[in-house]
């Protein structure tokens, strides 16, 4: 009976993994929603600050390679770049609930599927 619930549990996590996100699936979701994404306009989204106080950057820093801390909290930020953080832009609910709260603390508004497309193209060019 335990290895047949050892093999049930082991085929499920090969199905997980076999429809986990990938960055590039998500930025063909969103061109989907808006249009080819632009990474020079993702980058200056990310750098710039738009009536807010905060930028992407301020958190993440430029370029997002590395580890970083919250300026607020203090709390350690893994990598945003995909390229240094092999699990970045793997799950998208937790995607979409990163940039739903990241766009208001910057923008002050959700995201336009165009400005994840934008950040994402980017941010996947970030080494």
């Amino acid at each position: 009976m335990q290895k047949k619930i050892v093999l049930v549990l082991a085929f499920l996590g090969l199905i997980g993994a076999a429809v986990a996100a990938s960055p590039q699936d998500l930025l063909k979701g969103y061109e989907s929603q808006s249009g080819k994404a632009s990474s020079a306009r993702g980058e200056q989204l990310f750098n710039a600050k738009h009536g807010k106080e905060w930028s992407c950057a301020s958190c993440h820093e430029a370029p997002p390679n590395h580890d970083t801390k919250h300026i607020v909290t203090g709390k350690l930020i893994k990598p945003l770049s995909p390229n240094s953080n092999l699990d970045r832009f793997t799950d998208q609910a937790k995607v979409e609930k990163w940039f739903k709260r990241n766009c208001n603390d910057v923008l002050g508004r959700e995201c336009a599927a165009q400005e994840k497309a934008d950040v994402l193209s980017w941010l996947l060019t970030v080494k």
